[in-house]
């Protein structure tokens, strides 16, 4: 195969790629703080999730649950008394399809370096048809927004709301058919124990490898940041976390020596590490010892991101955003 093909642009480098990305999760959990926080760093060009670099871009982020006056409310905590950044375009209205996705083309059409689209939320934006069945419905709903992500090469964010039962799958909790998450081209399931700073982000997609994220939810600032280390390590008790810690550093260890070792009863190091393998979060390499698995790809400890070699766009003007006018909108 001669044909040689360009490497997909990334909006966030290793987590939000060209196409449609679905971003999943419970409502009141932290969706729009996090889709708004990633769309002031696109248009800045500055570090999304507290540690990612970005490239910069115009930014289209469509509030559709919001009134005006909520919305500035979160963009000034999130700004934190800098100005709004010129790239950012926030509406809180839209049509539905596909009178909506006409009113998307025309925003992009005038910016074309823009980078970035956020509709929040996809349920306001779909349109009715009662023609057809749920699956076909749901598919064809995120089909035409990746039609516009796929035409002008740009990253399309969905946020959307998971199922009301927990799965150990999280594809299998994007709420509606499996249409939605079937089409899309990568899917973010957002996850938080209800008054529990610490939360995951679980990332799957065509040009995005499998991740998981550690998040760590700042109220005051209304910012997701990645917490560094291996995301099991921020989302496990205190007791596994310990024992993460030693087998790390001598794998291939029996309950007995990780006892002694830890200063943990016999007892329970070695049910914790039998539920722990039964998990997926250690391994048997032999009978009777434990290992600890490959960590997939997140943040290293200096906060970069492993997905490096994104090149900065370059500004243009492209006047001030609507709503914005003058600089700061606190």
């Amino acid at each position: 195969m001669k044909e040689k093909f360009q490497a997909p642009k990334y909006a966030v480098p290793g987590v939000i790629a060209e196409g449609v990305n679905l971003l999943a999760g419970a409502p009141k959990i932290g969706k729009s703080w996090l889709s708004l926080g990633l769309a002031v760093a696109v248009a800045t060009g500055g570090k999304a999730f507290g540690s990612i670099d970005v490239p910069e871009g115009d930014v289209l982020y469509l509030a559709l649950e919001d009134t005006g006056r909520r919305l500035q409310s979160r963009l000034c905590k999130v700004l934190d008394e800098r100005d709004a950044p010129e790239r950012l375009t926030l509406e809180t209205e839209c049509p539905r399809f596909p009178e909506g996705g006409a009113h998307i083309r025309a925003w992009l059409d005038e910016r074309p370096e823009a980078r970035l689209v956020v509709v929040d939320v996809l349920a306001r934006m779909r349109g009715v048809d009662n023609s057809t069945s749920a699956y076909s419905a749901d598919y064809a709903a995120v089909t035409q927004v990746k039609q516009i992500a796929d035409d002008y090469g740009i990253a399309l964010v969905l946020v959307h709301h998971v199922r009301k039962a927990a799965s150990e799958d999280y594809l299998t909790e994007v709420s509606g058919t499996n249409g939605i998450a079937g089409a899309a081209d990568a899917v973010l399931v957002l996850k938080r124990s209800r008054g529990e700073a610490d939360g995951a982000l679980h990332v799957t997609g065509r040009d995005v490898d499998e991740t998981e994220y550690a998040l760590t939810f700042d109220a005051e600032l209304g910012s997701w940041k990645v917490l560094p280390g291996p995301a099991l390590d921020h989302l496990v008790s205190d007791t596994r976390k310990k024992l993460l810690t030693y087998v790390r550093e001598h794998p291939d260890s029996s309950p007995k020596s990780i006892a002694e070792a830890t200063g943990l009863g016999h007892d329970l190091v070695k049910k914790t590490l039998n539920r722990m393998a039964d998990e997926g979060q250690l391994i048997r390499p032999t009978r009777g010892s434990y290992s600890a698995v490959s960590p997939v790809s997140g943040v290293s400890d200096a906060g970069q991101s492993p997905h490096e070699g994104v090149s900065k766009v370059s500004p243009v003007d492209t006047g001030v955003p609507r709503g914005l006018e003058g600089g700061s909108p606190c």
